[in-house]
């Protein structure tokens, strides 16, 4: 059986964690910052954790994330 094609687009993306959970960067970072708020670009620069139910579809879509 061959291996099964990722999808790149969502590969590039997420990290899993050593716990299992997917790791993301959040948005509105890039451009137009000086109208977003400092709190809102300091949280922006933590990192997200996706929720359970949508991990498991962005799983599907990598299978051999790492």
């Amino acid at each position: 059986m061959p291996k099964m094609k990722s999808r790149r687009a969502v590969a590039k993306r997420i990290r899993l964690t050593a716990s299992g959970k997917v790791k993301i960067k959040k948005a509105n970072l890039r451009h137009i910052l000086t109208k977003k708020s400092q709190k809102n670009k300091r949280n922006a620069r933590k990192a997200g954790y996706l929720v359970p139910t949508d991990a498991k579809n962005m799983l599907k879509a990598a299978p051999y994330v790492k």
